[in-house]
């Protein structure tokens, strides 16, 4: 697929051996040309994006600096302790909750939401899937609705935690049931749903066999005792010791 007549990258989700499915990415003249849209370029948080784009330039006054808004339903936790909780800094904060309750006035964001943003982020693709489950990754207490302190606090793990906080959050992802472990099935669904959202608009285009291929090797090498699921041990020492899952891992990062 092309835009404004540049290619757009395929190989978003590279690999699970390590392969670029386009390694010499030229142009018909043999010259190398840059993909337009590289895997952080086209998902770079849209989530942040998103609420930042509704901020507005205004400065906050020393009301909102404290996060104290009488008109909202939901009052989030003080400045302090949100700046303690996370890894932003006192004016990001200032910057993420002025856009988050311009877009979500009650203080709270639902489902419907999370799918409106990634359907304008992804509008030639259908992101609903990939968007509900990342919903119920950041919906811990599992009551349709996410407060303003757990969505900093999710940002702030994927944006700036560490690599063991990042695995952990990422395990939440795919474990659908929240049972503890993560099944093919499960792998599989998370899998195809980014394909879904972004895969099949991609040049080149992306196979439908391709999410199985990806979710088998990646399977065999996490499920170590061979027993059909993968434990959180499993998944974290087994993508801290593989540098290709590692990368391929870093595609949940950068899809929120």
């Amino acid at each position: 697929m092309q835009e404004d007549g540049k290619v757009v990258d395929g190989s978003l989700l590279g690999d699970a051996n390590g392969v670029d499915p386009v390694p010499s990415r030229q142009k018909a003249s043999g010259k190398w040309q840059r993909p337009r849209f590289t895997r952080k370029a086209l998902m770079r948080c849209c989530l942040v994006r998103w609420i930042i784009a509704s901020a507005g330039p205004k400065e906050q006054d020393s009301s909102d600096s404290d996060l104290e808004l009488s008109t909202v339903r939901h009052q989030p936790e003080g400045l302090e302790q949100l700046q303690a909780q996370t890894k932003f800094t006192k004016k990001e904060l200032q910057s993420l909750y002025r856009g988050f309750k311009n877009e979500c006035p009650s203080g709270l964001v639902d489902e419907e939401t999370f799918k409106t943003i990634y359907s304008q982020f992804f509008p030639q693709g259908d992101a609903t899937t990939y968007a509900h489950f990342l919903f119920n990754a950041f919906d811990l207490d599992r009551n349709g609705s996410i407060r303003f302190e757990d969505f900093v606090i999710g940002l702030s793990v994927l944006l700036r935690g560490s690599v063991t906080e990042k695995l952990n959050w990422a395990f939440n992802l795919y474990d659908i049931n929240k049972d503890g472990y993560i099944t093919k099935e499960e792998m599989l669904l998370i899998m195809k749903s980014i394909y879904d959202m972004m895969g099949r608009y991609t040049y080149p285009s992306v196979r439908d066999e391709a999410p199985s291929e990806h979710v088998e090797k990646f399977f065999q090498k996490m499920d170590r005792n061979r027993d059909g699921v993968v434990t959180i041990e499993e998944f974290i020492e087994t993508c801290q010791k593989d540098e290709n899952i590692m990368s391929s891992m870093q595609l949940f990062e950068n899809v929120i």
